[in-house]
């Protein structure tokens, strides 16, 4: 289990331009085959695809403190990046209904699309030596893009939904991020292995290009609310660019 790369993958390099075809190629076949399904199919897709998420992070949960960090505690893969949305969200989905669901269904749309392409376009932290998680990091982002996909096809056949609600959604995730960096920071106290949920730690500037240089400039809390005011002008972006596709 514990096998690693000769030489750790290189952003940009074959490997990652390879991987980055490979799903740009499933996506377009999945929206192919995907974009006549009736709504409850493409529901049931999203369940299924959220429990096979769920079942990699328990895998990831037991790799890590064996194989990655085995010198102490650490909280820096604590399930609830943005990233981690689209799996809670996902599973959920099926269980959900009215305007709870289409809130869900654009946040999965908007943030987690946004959330997925830059994970994958810039995966600083997926670059690991280690081969089962760098295969595991890039299989759950490629699944979170089929996921955004769905729920961009399922919004297709419905009347359009307001992008207010996934803001809300969106800022207590982040509410809820910030208060488990606080906690892990004062349990742990290492700026190494301790949660950096959201990359919005109020301990130490953001690791997010460009925005670090926002914070070292600006100051910790003006950078986060910067951070995150960006990527939410980007979602509402995609917000746009979806109901312009689906009125096209």
């Amino acid at each position: 289990m514990d096998i690693t790369f000769n030489h750790t993958p290189e952003i940009f390099g074959f490997i990652h331009l390879a991987i980055l075809a490979g799903i740009i190629v499933l996506s377009f076949l999945f929206y192919a085959l995907m974009q006549n399904r009736k709504q409850q199919t493409l529901i049931r897709i999203l369940g299924i695809l959220g429990l096979i998420m769920v079942i990699g992070e328990a895998w990831k949960q037991w790799f890590v403190p064996r194989y990655v960090y085995t010198d102490g505690p650490s909280a820096w893969f604590f399930p609830w990046q943005l990233c981690s949305m689209a799996m809670y969200c996902s599973i959920v989905i099926p269980f959900l209904k009215g305007k709870l669901q289409d809130t869900v269904l654009t946040f999965l749309a908007t943030y987690s699309l946004l959330a997925a392409i830059i994970a994958l376009v810039l995966p600083y932290d997926m670059m690991r030596p280690q081969i089962w998680l760098f295969v595991h990091g890039f299989f759950y982002h490629g699944i979170m893009i089929i996921e955004c996909i769905a729920a961009i096809l399922i919004l297709r056949q419905r009347q359009k939904v307001s992008f207010t609600p996934a803001i809300v959604l969106f800022a207590i995730m982040a509410v809820i991020a910030e208060v488990i960096n606080i906690i892990s920071h004062h349990i742990i106290n290492d700026t190494h292995v301790e949660a950096n949920m959201f990359y919005i730690t109020p301990y130490y500037p953001t690791t997010q290009p460009v925005f670090h240089e926002i914070s070292v400039s600006l100051g910790i809390l003006p950078g986060i609310l910067i951070y995150l005011g960006a990527i939410t002008a980007g979602s509402y972006l995609l917000y746009r660019l979806m109901y312009h596709q689906i009125k096209a």
